[in-house]
């Protein structure tokens, strides 16, 4: 259940590139910034083996592509420790194969190595614009009374079997609606999803919300 954070499990393709502009990244940035304030991003030297957590994506035009071809902006690997990104810290995944584990990716740094899930869940749902993994122990330990859902913890972060549980999920539109799930192999991470930046954060925030009532 504690696994190294921060590897690349999947096969990347990538291609050096321009970073996007500014303005492309200004809403990411801001709900990425919030994410690191509120300790759901960050790094601890006591946690992870001392290695950055969480990551931040957001949905990219053409919305109508193919499932596979559905681009998205996410931060780049072991970002998460970094109080404030700047445009070298995002990178554009232009193809996502989750069942095949390859990823194509470019831009000036490498994807996180959560990709392959934002990706699984971009492809699940056309309607999704948001995605936000953080790290809570406080929501991930009370999962199971807050009502989140949680993946099988046999399937690692950032590979196939984690993408399937994803799908496997996303099915029940109980769990579509709720716009969260605990990773039960993945110590302390969660995934929230939403149509904008606002739904997603909210979800995140209000679970924080109810989690910290559970625990005072």
């Amino acid at each position: 259940m504690n696994q190294q954070e921060g590897v690349i499990k999947f096969a990347l393709e990538f291609r050096e590139a321009p970073p996007l502009p500014d303005a492309a990244l200004r809403e990411i940035n801001a709900w990425r910034k919030v994410l690191y304030l509120l300790r759901l991003t960050g790094q601890d030297p006591a946690r992870y083996g001392g290695l950055g957590y969480g990551n931040i994506s957001q949905r990219l035009e053409p919305y109508d592509a193919p499932p596979e071809r559905r681009r998205f902006v996410v931060s780049g690997t072991q970002t998460g420790g970094l109080a404030e990104l700047d445009v070298g810290h995002y990178t554009t995944v232009v193809e996502s194969y989750p069942k095949a584990n390859r990823l194509v990716a470019e831009g000036p740094i490498r994807p996180s190595s959560e990709s392959l899930t934002h990706g699984a869940l971009y492809a699940l749902d056309v309607s999704l614009r948001f995605i936000m993994h953080a790290h809570s122990p406080e929501i991930w330990r009370h999962a199971a009374a807050l009502g989140i859902p949680r993946t099988d913890p046999a399937a690692a972060y950032g590979t196939p079997e984690m993408a399937a549980e994803t799908r496997r999920l996303l099915r029940d539109e109980a769990v579509r609606a709720g716009g969260i799930f605990a990773m039960g192999g993945h110590e302390d991470g969660l995934v929230a999803f939403g149509r904008s930046a606002e739904e997603a954060g909210t979800v995140l925030l209000r679970a924080l919300a109810r989690a910290f009532a559970r625990t005072q």
